[in-house]
């Protein structure tokens, strides 16, 4: 018997999944004044189609003279030992202490000591690009969890050796954030500019009673180079933006302005940007006609942990970017009333989903155009996985720094919460579902429900819903209690069973919603079996 293996492309076909062309994602910062308990947090969806598997890598100590590897062709391994399509590209030197142990992912986000950063490709202008530099962006991140404690001494960290051994890839923005303080780490590549590869880059930081958001605009305008506490920049970046005449020398040096690509209009937003900030601001009455929207905004209310889930999760239903919002529809159907008679009753519902794919936006528009108007949401169908990071400083590392980790669609899956400390991840977790179907990598327990529930939402999102604030109750019921025990067991110096506590909860919780999901897509087809 031939294997049945269910491609990206198959689910296409079938009308489960909208085209993958674009790779964005979506980075949303939260200083910790703006934060509800004086946290510091950041988060990122990784929207394409790049690897999901992740590990919790080791410390790592280098042998007197060594070198540290510089890899391509990370991003689409299927197993962390996958080195298929794998080229080492150059080295530089390694660190002469024992480095950091981190949380590695497609764009690796957290280490043990309380620094994280997310990931949101800004593009940019393609002239700057380089393929004779040395560093793609998730080896910068890789390299600076290993070796770094805080968001400076990482930025200069990142920024000095993409100078010094050159910048590849597009453009970029990293939210780079640690106990303290948030900033946002914008680099491009030199094109051809200088005999040698570089870079461009700018750091400015995040008010700490502030909110901000990146989602593949370049965000960063005017740079103060005379505020080293708010900014920080390349060695040679006003020689190099006057050399590849990006900067006359005199006028202000808007750095968005310089960096974008014409597409992007000279705006430093789009919907996602408008949305957040009116969300958590309202008076603020940002519209997608303004020339220029604020760089971060102070939110009318305190973000919690929790906000962060709802924000990645929105669809934009009920906004003015809602692509739903002409889809409504009267359905009439028989019921039996309280004497038994057959009556008449109607129903308003909408039968396509947030997730549709490009091909049904476009039958829609093109039956009766102007149907389906298109924005892109926070979440998407194409996401491969997603997580959102915080940090306390009141607490040891180990407890302090989590990662709420979700695999696919961030509207569908539930979380599950990664300690800093953690040494092991749930069975499943070490395997990619990218490639093809395979029953022991764990995206696949919650990528089968998703794709049936985004098929028939209409059906199917009570019960999504449901068992989503479930799985939030339960974890941020369960937290007091279970932090509480492992600073306890930190402080007796008992920190090795600390860490099992905390391994053994995250694989606890993990089975249990995959449990759950399964059920879902038993409860899904049930549906769809009684439609036909």
């Amino acid at each position: 018997m031939r294997k049945f293996v269910i491609s990206f492309a198959m689910l296409a076909l079938l009308g489960l999944m909208p085209s993958l062309a674009s790779a964005q994602c979506t980075s949303i910062v939260v200083g910790k004044k703006a934060s509800d308990d004086g946290s510091v947090m950041t988060a990122h969806t990784c929207d394409s189609n790049f690897r999901t598997w992740l590990t919790m890598e080791p410390r790592k100590v280098f042998a007197p003279g060594s070198v540290d590897e510089i890899r391509w062709g990370l991003m689409h391994t299927e197993e962390p030992y996958d080195t298929r399509d794998v080229e080492v590209k150059g080295s530089i030197p390694a660190p002469e202490k024992e480095t950091f142990r981190y949380m590695n992912v497609a764009y690796p986000c957290m280490n043990e000591k309380q620094l994280a950063i997310g990931e949101t490709t800004t593009e940019g202008r393609q002239d700057l690009r380089r393929g004779d530099a040395l560093f793609l962006i998730e080896e910068l991140e890789r390299v600076a969890l290993q070796r770094c404690s805080t968001a400076r001494d990482a930025i200069r960290l990142m920024g000095s050796l993409a100078e010094e051994y050159g910048f590849a890839d597009n453009g970029e923005c990293l939210t780079v954030i640690d106990k303290k303080e948030a900033w946002f780490f914008e680099i491009y590549g030199t094109g051809k500019s200088g005999k040698k590869p570089g870079a461009l880059w700018v750091a400015q930081r995040i008010p700490d009673d502030h909110v901000g958001i990146s989602a593949n605009v370049p965000r960063i305008g005017t740079v103060n180079f005379s505020d080293p506490d708010n900014f920080m920049y390349g060695s040679d970046l006003r020689e190099r933006c006057k050399e590849l005449g990006l900067w006359d020398g005199k006028s202000p040096f808007k750095f968005y302005k310089m960096v974008s690509e014409d597409g992007q209009k000279g705006k430093n937003f789009s919907h996602r940007e408008v949305f957040v900030f009116n969300t958590l601001a309202p008076s603020l009455g940002l519209t997608m006609k303004d020339e220029e929207i604020p760089f971060t905004i102070k939110p009318e209310n305190k973000v919690s942990a929790r906000q962060m889930f709802e924000l990645y999760r929105s669809t934009y239903e009920g906004t003015e970017f809602d692509m739903l919002k002409n889809l409504n529809t009267e359905v009439k159907r028989w019921t039996r009333n309280e004497n038994g008679e057959l009556v008449a009753v109607s129903d308003t519902t909408c039968p396509v989903s947030p997730y549709m794919t490009n091909a049904t936006r476009s039958l829609l528009n093109f039956l009766k155009p102007g149907t389906v108007s298109w924005a892109y949401t926070i979440s998407v169908i194409q996401c491969s996985y997603s997580e959102i990071i915080k940090l306390r400083d009141w607490l040891p590392d180990e407890v302090g720094g989590v990662a709420y980790f979700a695999f696919d669609i961030p509207a569908l899956t539930p979380r599950v919460p990664i300690y800093a400390g953690q040494t092991r991840l749930p069975a499943g977790f070490e395997v990619c579902g990218q490639k093809r179907y395979r029953k022991d990598a764990a995206i696949w327990r919650f990528r089968e429900a998703n794709r049936l529930a985004a098929f028939g939402w209409n059906r199917t999102a009570a019960s999504v819903k449901k068992a989503l604030k479930e799985y939030d109750d339960m974890i941020f019921d369960d937290a007091p209690a279970l932090e509480k025990k492992a600073v306890q067991l930190i402080k007796e110096g008992r920190k090795e069973e600390a860490v099992e506590l905390l391994n053994g909860y995250c694989s606890r919780l993990s089975a249990s919603e995959q449990k759950t999901w399964e059920e879902l897509k038993e409860e899904f087809w049930n549906i769809f079996a009684r439609s036909l």
